[in-house]
């Protein structure tokens, strides 16, 4: 069974603001379940990790490769 994570719990993991991971689960990014209030799964938090590595993700909008695209 994976162990299930808090908004807070995965911003401090990845690094980022709480905003962030709002804003990466409201575009469907990052998958989450509500049990009262959001929660992410390891499992899930890995995929998504594994899944945009070497992306940047500082525009939802426009993703795009941290190789191709300009980092800022």
């Amino acid at each position: 069974m994976d162990e299930l994570y808090t908004v807070k719990e995965v911003a401090k993991i990845m690094k980022v603001n709480v905003h962030k991971v709002y804003e990466l689960i409201h575009a469907g990014l990052l998958p989450a379940l509500k049990l009262g209030s959001i929660k992410i799964r390891k499992g899930s938090l890995e995929d998504f990790l594994r899944k945009y590595d070497g992306m940047d993700l500082t525009d939802l909008d426009n993703i795009c490769s941290i190789v191709e695209g300009k980092v800022r």
